[in-house]
């Protein structure tokens, strides 16, 4: 192929990620979602050669991906995997309903406060047997992230992916333009490529995708306030009205007037597609940009750069990068087959079996061989290695209902008309108290 791939719309599937919101009237007509139900029946007559799978991983790459490693784990092992696929969206929405049934063996989810909200709630089971085999293959961090509240283990990391700032690198060659390292260099450069011509930063927020939003909202808040403060915000801690949340919107008011036009009307993917197409210069975002891109050439001038300083004091010592992977239900059917399949997902082998199909994420075992890593993927591993800290997103480091029902609905309308951010936080300040408690 010799130019750019157009993935059409209709064969992207459901989007990445999608959590939608009721607080400023936004989003209602989201809310009637499919119910995600188990493929696996329950009981003493389950198959102990059978092991079900709840996966969301619908779109085309990563339902590949996981039929690669579900396939070579049938043929080390002997057993089978029943796969319950299920879009992304409709995943998130009825991971609750589907856990408190009868849900599969095994299914896909997020770690850290995401993790641990299931494993307090006695909905998931612990997986302390499976770390005593795989545990030497992952860092301090990993284990962490892969604990509950309670101290053992629930979680099972398979990848994990940088947030940064993506941009082709033949369109700042053909414009001169470097790479910034501070906020007044970004918003100097955003403001340059519009007198170029260019929509500077690419935007698309419409429908489900207002999750896309919340990377350049983190980054701003990660770098102007630090980790702890911004840890301290998401989990309720800390009022929504403090000065540095204010700050927070006050200074992404600036670089506002520079995002693609429109935003509201676009999907997350088209407007990757605008970056990828050399209509916008910048596009905050996650390396799962790279699943839009089938044109190897096209792959190659795709570069990032990290989301520049804006307080000294903190640099840019921060990383968003989630991490996804794999739980056990709380009652799962076949308990020794789904432990000895948690053994083989978090395994060096199976990360770099996942990394060959689907070249968007990063295998967070340490013993899995960087060998086969393009060069995005290889950059995005020494920006994550080099974080001082590790921020997940904000859907997942905080609770999913208010940030799904205050926070980005509050933002998103914000957004259509950016000020200092006063009343818009303290909407949502006025929220805090029903989903956080002393």
């Amino acid at each position: 192929m010799t130019q750019q791939s157009r993935i059409p719309l209709a064969a992207r599937g459901p989007s990445r990620r999608r959590v939608t919101g009721g607080l400023f009237g936004l989003g209602a007509a989201a809310l009637a979602a499919p119910v995600l139900t188990a493929c696996g029946g329950g009981g003493a007559g389950s198959d102990p050669k059978t092991v079900t799978f709840g996966s969301n991983g619908a779109d085309a790459t990563p339902k590949k991906a996981y039929a690669t490693v579900t396939d070579a784990f049938a043929k080390d092992s002997g057993l089978k995997v029943k796969t319950n696929t299920v879009d992304h969206d409709t995943f998130q929405k009825s991971i609750t309903t589907y856990l408190q049934g009868t849900p599969d063996d095994v299914f896909t989810w997020f770690a850290g406060y995401r993790m641990q909200y299931f494993a307090k709630k006695g909905l998931a089971s612990p997986i302390d047997d499976v770390w005593d085999k795989i545990g030497g293959g992952f860092s301090d961090a990993a284990k962490q992230l892969s604990k509950g509240a309670d101290g053992k283990y629930y979680f099972v990391p398979l990848y994990n992916y940088p947030w940064a700032v993506f941009y082709r690198k033949s369109v700042f060659e053909k414009h001169g333009y470097q790479v910034p390292k501070k906020w007044s260099e970004f918003v100097a450069l955003a403001k340059k490529m519009k007198a170029d011509g260019l929509a500077p930063i690419t935007s698309g927020y419409g429908g489900g995708d207002t999750w896309s939003i919340l990377g350049a909202f983190d980054y701003v808040d990660l770098r102007a306030n630090g980790y702890d403060f911004h840890m301290s915000l998401l989990r309720g801690e800390t009022s929504w009205t403090d000065k540095r949340a204010v700050a927070i919107l006050d200074t992404w008011r600036e670089l506002t007037p520079y995002y693609q036009a429109s935003g509201g009307g676009r999907s997350w993917q088209d407007a990757a597609q605008s970056l990828i197409d050399k209509k916008s210069g910048m596009s905050v975002t996650g390396l799962f940009i790279g699943q839009q891109i089938t044109d190897e050439a096209v792959r190659a001038d795709l570069d990032f750069f990290p989301f520049p300083e804006i307080d000294s004091a903190y640099g840019q010592d921060s990383v968003e990068a989630p991490t996804d992977g794999f739980m056990l239900s709380k009652k799962p059917k076949n308990e020794d087959g789904s432990k000895k399949f948690l053994e083989f997902l978090g395994s060096a082998q199976t990360e770099e079996l996942y990394a060959g199909v689907d070249p968007s994420n990063l295998g967070v075992n340490e013993k899995t061989s960087t060998g086969s890593y393009n060069a995005l993927q290889k950059k995005s591993a020494e920006l994550i290695g080099s974080a001082k800290n590790i921020s997940q997103f904000a859907d997942r480091d905080s609770d999913p209902g208010f940030i799904s029902t205050v926070v980005l609905p509050g933002l998103t309308e914000w957004l259509s008309h950016p000020d200092d951010g006063t009343a818009t936080l303290k909407k949502i300040e006025s929220q805090r108290s029903r989903y956080f408690t002393a």
